[in-house]
């Protein structure tokens, strides 16, 4: 996510003047008393975080602070330091990373770099420490792409459901919807026969988004394991860069962004998804496109209202402007309800994304209002944010989601030649004669989609509760294979070849101890950021739990993965400790810190057969499945 120059922040802070490259900025930031007629910021809210418990607000007037509680003085003992206090402005946009607007052309060496006997050519490292904010990010994403366009093609074969999307791709971009296949394609497919296509509609039950983009893998590379894998691949990848751009900004820190790219590079299920032509990888992509979206509006927005208020005074709060001012126009929260409507497009659980983000991005600017002294700033965010916010993520995803359908409107309403059901509303009475034939066809059409969904109930061997997946109860197999010896590069006399949908244990299981302390942080300190990791994955999981009786299955959890994996980048950032610590602290913190991520990148290298397919012994495959309901 780009922004990072110092008129979008404009208390930018030069990190590399201290040495402190990429240090993270984890801590709570307490607030100094701002002058008017109430803290506009007091008692924490959605935007925090406010100060903890016990800790004092440091004055702005010169005086002499309170006493800190013994208790809190007695956490110095363990590295704890007390945050400076923060101007109002730099409450409402925090201070970026070292980037191009922030960093000076002309950096010091780093005293780390120096202790260790490097030196840089003085030009060459302050380039570096300029863009490290991009390069990092970018060098974490082409170790995610070796990664996963490495032997894409492996499988040789048409896995899991690739047997539906795949095929749905190709016909979209060679008659504009689905189509029936004859029996046997599968195998002729395969052999590289030519591709049998006909005319006949397929009844099908995914929006057509998802499908048109595996589709420009095999308008680019065949009707092949690669074709139909690129596209999913390729944006598995840019989510990579995306996430680490994304906790950059949010947790400013490019060591935290870096870390959560990282993560998200070897979580196992990500990976898995990002080398099948499935639908939900693509909903994942647009989800977190979104955020990312809404998370460039936030700081866009507040720093617009920091400079409306220096302009318009000393840069304090200002409870008649906070109340009057009009935000104006947002085109990043446009993007983002672009993004929704994408994601609703390729699957209809997007629906619940544009709730939670609607929410998210109302609830932002209450906090933004209340910071420059609004004294109801729920009443007035109601009254002037709540309509744009509606148009910008509601209206514009309703309009993205009829255009996906562009393929099928275009289609003859002729029966059985053009898009399945295109001809419904043909020559069929109704008491809405204004509303043109094709809407009514796709309304009905709709109609019966969603009784299919909520009606989906037959048995499956890898179906799972969704109370299972955040400890990855029940994965499911896309492949497998036993080869004997000599075949499929078997050496022994029994061999597996899998591709299980499973995430990186250690990854999600600290991930379970992740989403309590972001819970935490959320209710007891008011960590906005928290907060915001908390609703998009809320928005991709909680609503599962109202379909438990729907076959239901853990590659569903792909669309949360992301912050799943930000809110371990935040544990992370805790153990390392903030800024103002001790040598000794920082030290240890980083070790720990580090020993995490290693142990995770460790625990998705020994997994790493069973993600690809590759042919291992029999009792190699078996020391991987940990658990009975593994296999």
């Amino acid at each position: 996510m780009n922004g990072d120059t110092a008129a979008q922040t404009p208390t930018g802070t030069d990190h590399t003047a201290r040495g402190d490259v990429g240090v993270p900025v984890l801590t709570d930031q307490p607030s100094p008393a701002l002058p008017g007629p109430r803290d506009p910021d007091g008692g924490g809210g959605p935007d925090g975080p406010e100060a903890g418990p016990g800790e004092p607000r440091e004055p702005d007037d010169g005086s002499i602070p309170p006493p800190r509680p013994a208790w809190l003085r007695g956490l110095t003992r363990f590295g704890y330091a007390p945050a400076p206090a923060a101007t109002l402005a730099e409450r409402l946009v925090p201070p970026m990373p070292d980037g191009p607007g922030v960093t000076p052309k002309r950096v010091p060496p780093s005293p780390l770099l120096l202790r260790l006997g490097l030196s840089l050519p003085e030009p060459l490292w302050s380039w570096l420490v300029r863009w490290s904010g991009w390069l990092g990010p970018l060098a974490v994403a082409l170790f995610a792409g070796v990664l996963r366009f490495g032997g894409l093609g492996s499988p040789n074969a048409i896995i899991f459901d690739e047997t539906y999307y795949a095929k749905d791709a190709y016909a979209l971009w060679h008659g504009g919807y689905e189509i029936s296949w004859p029996d046997g394609a599968n195998e002729q497919i395969m052999a590289g026969d030519p591709v049998p296509y006909r005319n006949n509609p397929s009844y099908v039950v995914h929006p057509p988004v998802g499908k048109w983009i595996i589709g420009a893998g095999i308008q680019l590379f065949g009707m092949n394991p690669f074709g139909w894998r690129f596209a999913v691949a390729l944006l598995g990848t840019l989510s990579v860069l995306m996430v680490a751009r994304i906790a950059r900004r949010l947790f400013r820190s490019t060591l935290l962004g870096c870390v959560a790219g990282l993560l998200l590079a070897v979580d196992g299920l990500h990976f898995v998804m990002s080398r099948s032509a499935l639908l939900d990888l693509v909903v994942m992509f647009w989800i977190l496109a979104a955020f990312g979206c809404l998370l460039l509006d936030r700081d866009h927005t507040r720093a617009r209202i920091a400079a409306r208020l220096a302009a318009h005074g000393d840069g304090g709060p200002d409870p008649v402007l906070a109340r009057r001012m009009n935000l104006g126009w947002r085109p990043y929260r446009i993007a983002a309800g672009v993004c929704v409507g994408l994601t609703c497009a390729t699957k209809w659980s997007g629906l619940y994304v544009a709730a939670a983000f609607g929410l998210l991005t109302v609830l932002w600017d209450v906090g933004s209002r209340r910071l420059a002294g609004a004294d109801r700033p729920y009443l007035w965010t109601l009254a002037r944010d709540a309509v744009p916010a509606f148009v910008s993520i509601v209206a514009t995803s309703v309009v993205v989601y009829i255009t996906s359908w562009w393929g099928w409107f275009a289609s003859s309403n002729v029966p059985n030649q053009g898009g399945y059901g295109r001809d419904w509303a043909v020559g069929r009475s109704t008491d809405y004669p204004w509303i043109p034939e094709g809407l009514r066809s796709l309304w009905h059409y709709h109609s019966t989609v969603y009784d299919f969904h909520t009606h989906l109930s037959d048995p499956h061997t890898y179906q799972s509760n969704p109370w299972s997946w955040l400890v990855l109860g029940r994965p499911v197999s896309f492949f497998y294979e036993s080869p004997k010896q000599g075949a499929a590069g078997c050496t022994v006399n029994e061999c597996a070849r899998e591709v299980l949908g499973i995430g990186t244990p250690l990854l999600w299981w600290t991930g379970v101890i992740a989403l309590v302390y972001c819970l935490w942080r959320w209710a007891a300190r008011r960590d906005w950021r928290a907060g915001a990791v908390l609703c998009g994955l809320a928005a991709g999981y909680l609503p599962w739990f109202a379909y438990q009786q729907r076959t239901i299955f853990l590659f569903y959890a792909v669309c949360f993965v992301p912050f799943l994996v930000l809110a371990v980048t935040m544990l992370v950032g805790a153990v390392l400790g903030p800024p103002g610590a001790s040598r000794d602290r920082r030290i240890i913190g980083a070790a720990a810190g580090g020993l995490i991520v290693l142990l995770i990148m460790w625990n998705f290298l020994f997994f790493h057969p069973l993600y690809t397919g590759e042919t291992i012994p029999m009792e190699d495959w078996r020391r991987r499945m940990w658990f009975g309901t593994w296999i």
